[in-house]
C-alpha cells in the first residue's frame, strides 16, 4: 500500500474520481465532505499520510483547517496540498504562507496531482528517516525536526513558509541563489508566483531576525546567499 491520503471536498464527483484515481495507484483513500469531518477524522489514528484539502468547504474554509493543523504539534507536519478554484496569486500566496505542501487550482490534470502528491510524500519520508538535526550558525539557533529558531536564546515564530525558505538558504550557505531557483525550491516547481514574492519575503524574514538577518545577503540583479562572518563565497 502507498500509503493513506484523506480527501477534503464537498464535490462527490471529484472526490470519486479522485479516488478512484489514487485507489489505482495503490492508496487508501478517506473522504470529508466538510470541514468538521475532516478535523475529526484526522483526530482518529493513524494520520493520514497526506491531506488534499479544499478552501470552499461548506462549514468552515479550508484556510481555517490548514492554520489548525500547523499550529497543533501532532499535525504539524502533516502534508498538505490545497486544491482549490481560486487561482490568484494573493490565495496561493496565503495557503503557502499558512504551511501549505503545494496548491493546486481547479480544474486540474489527474495525472499531475498524482506525481505532485508522490514527489511531496518523498520528501516527507526522507525527512521522517533523518535523525535529529539542531544547527548553531552565529546567533542563529535552527531545530530543524521541531521547526523552531531561536536568535541570541529569543524564540522567533516564523511561518511554515519562512521557514523553508531560511533552512533552504541555510542548506546553501555561501552559493548564490538565484530568485527562481528559491520559487523553485520552496514554492513548488509548479507555484504560479512572482519573484516579487521571493523579495518580499526575505525582507520579512530579515526583520523577524534581527540580529541575525544580516547573514541573509542581497546580490543585486542575481538572488540571494547565506553567509557567516568567516565564510568565503562559494559560486552558485
Amino acid at each position: 500500500m502507498a500509503g493513506t491520503i484523506l480527501i477534503v471536498d464537498d464535490e462527490p464527483d471529484l472526490v470519486d474520481s479522485l479516488r478512484f484515481t489514487f485507489e489505482r495507484e495503490g492508496y487508501r483513500v478517506h473522504a470529508a465532505y466538510d470541514g468538521r469531518a475532516a478535523l475529526d477524522r484526522i483526530e482518529q489514528n493513524p494520520l493520514p499520510d497526506i491531506v488534499l484539502l479544499d478552501l470552499m468547504l461548506p462549514d468552515m474554509s479550508g484556510t481555517d483547517i490548514c492554520r489548525r493543523l500547523r499550529q497543533a504539534e501532532r499535525t504539524r507536519a502533516l502534508p498538505i496540498i490545497m486544491v482549490s478554484a481560486r487561482g490568484d496569486e494573493i490565495d496561493r500566496v496565503v495557503g503557502f504562507e499558512l504551511g501549505a505542501d503545494d496548491y493546486v487550482t481547479k480544474p486540474f490534470s489527474m495525472r499531475e496531482l498524482v506525481l505532485r502528491t508522490k514527489s511531496i510524500l518523498r520528501r516527507h519520508s526522507r525527512g521522517a528517516r533523518a535523525e535529529r538535526d539542531e544547527r548553531q550558525l552565529d546567533k542563529l539557533r535552527i531545530d530543524m525536526d521541531g521547526h523552531q529558531v531561536w536568535v541570541e536564546d529569543r524564540r522567533v515564530n516564523l511561518t511554515a513558509l519562512e521557514f523553508r525558505l531560511l533552512t533552504t538558504l541555510v542548506a546553501r550557505q555561501g552559493r548564490v541563489q538565484t530568485r527562481d531557483t528559491l520559487l523553485s525550491d520552496v514554492w513548488g516547481v509548479q507555484a504560479d508566483v512572482t519573484t516579487r514574492t521571493v523579495d518580499t519575503h526575505v525582507q520579512r524574514l530579515r526583520k523577524k531576525l534581527g540580529p541575525a538577518g544580516a547573514h541573509i545577503e542581497t546580490l543585486r540583479g542575481v538572488g540571494y546567499r547565506f553567509s557567516l562572518p568567516d565564510q568565503s563565497p562559494r559560486a552558485p
